[in-house]
């Protein structure tokens, strides 16, 4: 009887352990003489930051733990919520993780382990190394361990690609019910991370494995991983509940006054963000010192204030982050007048 048709998953055994300037490739071509054209070769990152040198060196004595939360700073672009020593932050490459997905494991004592500079570039660079030893057309996949939100445990997913879509676009075909799937797209790339791991797992020393029997065609131009990260505009959830930093890149159109109504016209930059299309104007209130009016530069709708209130938590809560605390005061608007309230601040501790 002919065996059904699926999919193979293979680990690449007996790779060494891998240092700055080490060949990755020539080390994978070694152990894998068998690949072929067709296959998806799935890298851990940690394998790659390391014969890249992306190493924050940890001297005797010196406090790792210290050091590992200096790092997350240093490689965050945005942090997104933080609880203690926990921080859920954005690195420079787009992706949001947990610590910036610096590593502590699978590393020695001496060492921390940062994401890939550009894991896309590292897998571009990686396959056609191979195309190069092996002669064969494999397709190269960059994988990182990353939580996910609201589920607990662990998965691997693509922080890098090259040689396969990183999605796969349904949207527009009709399933077969005859319904026209409008939303439906495959982070492809991902599900392969998660496949490969299966049998490189946490602790058995298996950094690479190959998936075997995927028929994909290969995109043109390869835009690598960067379909995967989800655009600002299209983030419901820019912000975490517990705690809201100052965007890297704020917004325009409020201007920053002297004292407190700066610190409020910038908290107001960064929450609105997420609301871009939401007109709020701030003034002196002419109460004293730590008074700021909020008017609403259109006249105001039920939609207008379901959305300051969203707004305004997170202008709270940045705040607080930051130190102050506050009081709001809402304010009827009589004859339409554009003042919806007043933002009361305490002076921050020194």
């Amino acid at each position: 009887m002919r065996e059904p048709a699926g999919l193979s998953i293979i680990p690449v055994e007996g790779l060494p352990e891998f240092s700055p300037g080490d060949d990755l490739a020539g080390a994978i071509a070694d152990a894998a003489p068998w690949l072929a054209d067709g296959d998806v070769v799935v890298v851990t990152s940690k394998a790659v930051s390391k014969v890249e040198g992306r190493l924050v060196p940890v001297p005797p004595g010196a406090d790792r733990e210290a050091l590992r939360l200096r790092a997350v700073e240093d490689e965050a672009v945005r942090v997104v919520a933080r609880r203690g020593p926990l921080a859920i932050v954005q690195t420079r490459q787009g992706w949001v993780v947990a610590a910036a997905g610096i590593d502590a494991s699978n590393v020695g004592q001496d060492a921390l382990v940062l994401l890939p500079e550009d894991a896309d570039a590292s897998a571009h660079r990686l396959r056609e190394r191979l195309r190069a030893l092996l002669g064969v057309d494999a397709a190269v996949v960059v994988s990182d361990t990353f939580g996910r939100t609201w589920r607990e445990g662990l998965t691997d997913v693509a922080v890098g690609s090259a040689g396969i879509p990183a999605l796969v676009d349904h949207r527009g075909a009709v399933d077969a019910f005859g319904n026209r799937l409008e939303t439906t797209r495959v982070a492809l790339v991902d599900e392969l991370a998660a496949a490969a791991d299966l049998v490189k797992g946490k602790l058995s020393g298996v950094p690479v494995a190959v998936v075997r029997g995927l028929a994909v065609e290969r995109p043109e131009p390869d835009p690598g991983t960067r379909p995967l990260v989800r655009l600002p505009q299209d983030d419901l959830f820019p912000y975490g509940s517990r705690d809201l930093v100052r965007s890297r890149a704020p917004g325009t159109g409020l201007v920053p006054r002297a004292g407190e109504v700066a610190a409020v016209a910038e908290a107001f930059r960064v929450a609105s963000a997420a609301l871009p299309e939401f007109p709020v104007v701030l003034r002196h209130g002419g109460q004293g010192d730590g008074v700021v009016d909020v008017h609403l530069s259109d006249a105001p709708t039920l939609t207008s204030a379901l959305n300051l209130g969203a707004l305004l938590g997170a202008v709270i809560v940045q705040l607080h982050a930051d130190g102050w605390t506050t009081r709001w005061e809402p304010v009827g608007t009589p004859g339409g007048s554009s003042l919806v309230g007043r933002l009361w601040l305490g002076t921050p501790p020194s």
